[in-house]
């Protein structure tokens, strides 16, 4: 293993070291993508450390029955209070899942963890500042983030409280949370590293797509989907599923999409942080493979809707 690790490493300095390779490396569409991969990456790491702090702290320290005792009794006014508390209680995406799963376990309706699930990744204020610094003089779009983001995550709640089925949901058999036998800092420190090391990878992924998007992709391609309204928006949204960015960091890379219009790129913001493929895999992982697929269908083409009627609305 560590004989073609070597070997490896050699034969990409070699490449790199060639010519041909050195030309490719200051050719300026190259030198183009390198600026904007890096740009995006710098401006959004701070906020997705200071994310998966946060949240690793919440994961460690909170017991889920603060969040049970703080609920109302009925179901129906449960779900967007727990909405709301997304805005309160920071939480990235990976974190959210599980401590759905803990809540739901610990007696607090389906129907508002998964409200909760939907808007603490989206509604956190480490999101809505770092959208007010990637949109700076558009206070609008943090709004429109904001609002959209709650109306959506309130009406899933809503929808699970009246058609789900407690047979599409496969209970958590896993804590996540303080466990016994191990200290709450070593539980935060691993929190902590887990999310951080996770999702910083779906960011520099996510800028290196953005940076392509940027330089590779021809403009009149994007035109085609930017001068539409209605494409650029499914587009967009299609690129949020994909891309699996941070919802700390998305903000940044909607920012750099510059040649789609304000309402495409929030349903880029509002889609990726309730609807992408780590969170479907997460979702099938511990509720089950059927309810990830109907919740995550259903999350999406509300997500989809509700956004762009904001959009047109506020921006």
């Amino acid at each position: 293993m560590l004989v073609a690790g070597v070997l490896s490493a050699l034969l990409l300095l070699s490449l790199v070291l060639a010519s041909d390779a050195v030309a490719w490396l200051r050719h300026p569409g190259f030198l183009a993508w390198q600026t904007i991969a890096v740009a995006v990456t710098v401006q959004a790491v701070p906020f997705l450390l200071l994310g998966t702090l946060v949240s690793g702290a919440v994961n460690a320290f909170v017991p889920a029955r603060v969040f049970q005792r703080a609920l109302p009794r009925r179901p129906a006014l449960a779900v967007p209070v727990a909405s709301a508390a997304g805005v309160l209680l920071p939480g990235c995406e990976c974190a959210s899942v599980p401590v759905a799963g803990s809540l739901i376990r610990r007696g607090v309706t389906p129907a508002a963890a998964f409200a909760f699930l939907l808007s603490a990744p989206a509604v956190n204020p480490i999101v809505l500042v770092s959208t007010a610094v990637a949109f700076p003089g558009s206070p609008e779009m943090v709004l429109a983030r904001l609002l959209a983001s709650l109306v959506v995550s309130a009406l899933m709640g809503w929808l699970w409280l009246r058609w789900g089925r407690e047979k599409w949901l496969r209970l958590p058999g896993r804590e996540r949370g303080h466990q016994p036998g191990h200290g709450r800092w070593e539980e935060f420190r691993r929190s902590f590293q887990h999310d951080f090391l996770h999702a910083g990878g779906f960011l520099v992924l996510g800028a290196m797509a953005a940076a392509t998007f940027n330089v590779l992709v021809p403009r009149s391609v994007l035109d085609t989907f930017a001068s539409s309204p209605w494409l650029s928006v499914l587009f967009l949204a299609l690129l949020a599923i994909v891309l699996a960015v941070c919802s700390e960091a998305d903000a940044f890379v909607a920012a750099s999409l510059t040649g789609f219009s304000p309402t495409a790129r929030l349903v880029f913001m509002v889609v990726g942080p309730m609807v992408d493929v780590k969170l479907i895999a997460l979702q099938a992982g511990t509720f089950g493979r059927g309810f990830a697929l109907r919740f995550s269908s259903v999350t999406a083409v509300l997500a989809i809707a509700v956004a762009s009627l904001v959009g047109w609305w506020l921006l």
